[in-house]
């Protein structure tokens, strides 16, 4: 049998004791079993297709009815793992089947108590069900639209902000609000307009990371706080993935109150960067989903990440600003870096975000340009060998992926103000020939955004090396012999037009372009370029 395929043997006796003939203890001890044996399978044999189809209409209706506690989470279970396979959705997904799980969850009613312990692993069970169904299932989506399961949802939050709310439970009503909010568009608007989705996932995010205020969009900082405990940082987690889809496309804030919400948003997710979770992997995990998120904040609103304050004792500061979640951004990035892999979704959100910052914000700017891109003194290696940030940096501009390439390329640029000749001291010609080629920069000049004036220093090393540094290359190099000096004339001229030649066939060939660059910096064809050029025709006199 594959790794992973079901357990099959056994369905038949497990279909027969469900459909009624056993009792519910025997439906227990049999679904018992066949939770056991499959609890970890994912493939299912095409074959008993419609065996799992009928077993999931016998537990459904088993639920329907007024069974123990134990028989219900037995069904439960084994509906999650039935759930998992798309083909054996139809019979579950109706209004009546939904209503079901959706009383087991107490999500029919959202006033009353969660009073018995016992309920809990009913209700998680139910919760994880629905999540299943819904991510599998069109029909399902619609029918939670139907059903107004999101509005439910936010109610509940609403309530679990106010009394002390069970943190499974509460995990799973944020994955639900996350899978509808990433699977259905009417619902996203519906959670960002009418049900103040915003509002509710934020405070529902604040109450995970049991976030304390000194002042506005500030939160209190305590390094002696133990670790969120894994239930802590699932809720963050979920809470930070739903409100990332409620806050796609909020670039532009048009009123007060928006940006207030914003600032808000802000402010808990700069605690969130400086809080840890109870493993590397789920701080990592908690961290990059923060980082995703204020990738969505409008950048006006991110001034919050660096609040001065006085009283305010840290470690990273730059101006009187507390730096020390743009230095766990830093840390952040170049771990994501290192990983090698993976960066397009891994490191692209971070890069982007830095980027906006540096290009609204000096003293982030200023901070980060201090650590990536110090004050050049050894300028023997290229720039792209080497185990710094800037290093690493300058060996993303020549990436495969283009988006990564140009995003890293981006960076750098933003850091030297969008100044071409700043760029090209840190990182060669070479390297940064595709970024100016898409900018049309490649004569030189800067970006069209407005910078302050202040003035890179340069270090005396790098003044007494420069007359002999490779524009190309970046990098210092000695001397060359020239290979021509020996050669006679008539040697020269013959690899001249060897050359020549070589071009010519490349370019008939059509293997090669010969290309220019026209006056204002973009890349045409040599033919194009040269007529745009005006051409200066000196007089001729026939007097000695």
């Amino acid at each position: 049998m594959e790794p992973g395929a079901e357990l099959g043997a056994e369905l038949g006796a497990v279909l027969e004791a469900v459909e009624g003939r056993g009792g519910a203890e025997a439906v227990e001890r049999v679904l018992a079993r066949y939770n056991e044996e499959n609890r970890s399978i994912f493939r299912f044999d095409p074959a008993d297709e419609d065996k799992r189809k009928k077993l999931c209409e016998g537990i459904l209706n088993i639920l329907e009815k007024d069974t123990k506690t134990s028989c219900q989470v037995a069904c439960l279970e084994a509906l999650r793992i039935l759930s998992r396979d798309k083909k054996v959705l139809v019979p579950v997904t109706t209004k009546r089947n939904m209503q079901i799980l959706m009383r087991l969850a107490k999500l029919d009613n959202v006033e009353d108590p969660l009073e018995r312990v016992s309920e809990f692993p009913v209700i998680v069970e139910a919760l994880k069900c629905l999540c299943n169904i819904i991510f599998n299932s069109s029909v399902a989506q619609q029918l939670s639209f139907e059903l107004n399961l999101a509005a439910t949802l936010c109610n509940l939050l609403q309530k679990c902000k106010d009394q002390q709310c069970v943190d499974d439970i509460k995990c799973f009503d944020l994955r639900l609000l996350f899978l509808l909010s990433l699977l259905h568009t009417d619902i996203r608007s519906q959670l960002r307009q009418e049900l103040q989705g915003v509002q509710v996932l934020t405070q529902a995010l604040e109450s995970s990371l049991s976030v304390r205020w000194t002042e506005e969009y500030k939160a209190a900082e305590d390094r002696d706080r133990p670790p969120l405990s894994l239930q802590e940082t699932d809720c963050a987690i979920e809470a930070l993935k739903a409100l990332f889809n409620v806050t796609l496309d909020s670039w532009n804030v048009h009123s007060k109150n928006e940006s207030h919400q914003f600032r808000y948003m802000a402010a808990i997710l700069r605690h969130c960067l400086l809080t840890t979770g109870p493993t590397e992997d789920k701080t990592e995990e908690l961290h990059s989903n923060a980082i995703n998120l204020l990738s969505n904040v409008p950048v006006s609103c991110l001034d919050v990440l660096i609040n001065p304050s006085s009283q305010e004792e840290t470690d990273i500061k730059y101006n009187g600003m507390n730096m020390g979640a743009i230095q766990i951004l830093l840390d952040f990035m170049e771990k994501r870096i290192d990983k090698g892999s993976s960066y397009r979704e891994g490191l692209t959100p971070v890069l982007s975000l830095l980027t906006e910052c540096c290009r609204t914000h000096r003293n982030i700017r200023k901070f980060i340009k201090a650590q990536v891109l110090p004050p050049l003194r050894d300028v023997s290696n290229r720039p792209e060998v080497g185990t710094t940030v800037r290093n690493k940096l300058v060996r993303l501009m020549t990436h495969v992926d283009l988006g990564v390439k140009q995003i890293a390329a981006e960076f750098l640029f933003v850091l030297c103000k969008e100044r071409v000749d700043s760029l090209l001291k840190y990182t060669g010609y070479g390297n940064a020939a595709g970024l100016l080629a898409a900018r049309g920069l490649l004569a030189g000049g800067r970006g069209d955004h407005w910078y302050s004036d202040d003035e890179d220093t340069d270090t005396e090393e790098y003044k007494s090396a420069k007359p002999n540094i490779n524009l190309i290359t970046g990098h210092l190099e000695e001397p060359m012999p020239n290979p021509m000096d020996e050669m006679t004339e008539e040697q020269k001229e013959y690899e001249a037009m060897k050359l020549v030649n070589m071009f010519d066939k490349l370019s008939r060939d059509e293997l090669i372009k010969p290309m220019g660059v026209r006056p204002d910096g973009t890349m045409a064809p040599l033919e194009e370029t040269v007529s745009q050029y005006p051409t200066s025709k000196q007089e001729s006199s026939d007097s000695d």
